[in-house]
């Protein structure tokens, strides 16, 4: 009995930390394909786009132990929360790649210069609120911190307001002149895909609060306006 109790005790462990590797990857993809969006190197943009095919073997491998364990040990309560949750955030991390490597494909189309440095600034910016979100719910879920899983949610229409206000910046830019437009377009999508990714830790956020409390959130979660940005940006 006891061998059987450490055994699924590990493989409880097991799935957790395959978690927090696909979130190390995830993290690190979107960083790269940011870094390779203001750098416009595409050397390193296509290591993004290849390397996202180890973050989706790694969610289908977690996937699957998930429910060999369900089918072997038939897990009730916490436990099943627990297990149903690692499969929720893999999922959602696996998009966070996915949008990661979105990015990268914008680096590769530009395969240019940029025309002002400052038509970059707003992105980065976004970036980097949407990296710590992503980060912070990581280690809420590694150390089922509920509290901190809510300050996340409760930020998401901080990004959803600077995505709309650099939406915005740069449809000026396109009206001011017709040479920045090319450069634009690419950049409004990465800001999107970016604040996607901020969605997706918003979906974590709430999945923690799933497995630790054992409920779902009743209100909605917080939500800056975005429809005009979003309908032209291609929601």
């Amino acid at each position: 009995m006891e061998h059987t109790v450490s055994a699924y005790d590990d493989d409880l462990k097991s799935i957790a930390r395959m978690v927090t590797e696909i979130g190390g990857l995830a993290e690190r993809a979107v960083g790269d394909a940011v870094e390779a969006l203001t750098r416009l190197d595409i050397g390193l943009a296509q290591r993004v786009i290849a390397n996202d095919k180890e973050l989706d073997k790694l969610q289908r491998d977690i996937e699957d132990k998930a429910i060999l364990v369900i089918a072997r040990r038939q897990p009730m309560a916490s436990d099943l929360r627990e297990i149903v949750g690692a499969m929720r955030i893999a999922n959602d991390i696996e998009r966070v790649g996915d949008l990661a490597k979105n990015i990268a494909k914008r680096v590769v189309a530009i395969n240019g210069v940029f025309p002002h440095k400052q038509l970059i600034t707003g992105v980065e910016h976004l970036c980097e609120i949407a990296l710590q979100q992503l980060k912070k719910v990581l280690d809420a879920y590694a150390s089922q911190d509920d509290q901190a899983a809510n300050a996340v949610r409760q930020r998401d229409n901080e990004i959803d307001a600077l995505y709309t206000s650099l939406f915005r910046e740069l449809l000026t830019y396109m009206m001011e002149d017709p040479r920045n437009l090319t450069f634009c377009i690419h950049l409004l999508f990465c800001a999107k895909n970016i604040e996607r990714i901020g969605d997706h830790a918003t979906n974590i956020a709430e999945s923690v609060h799933y497995v630790v409390t054992g409920r779902s959130y009743e209100d909605e979660r917080p939500k800056a306006d975005t429809s005009i940005a979003s309908t032209i940006a291609g929601s």
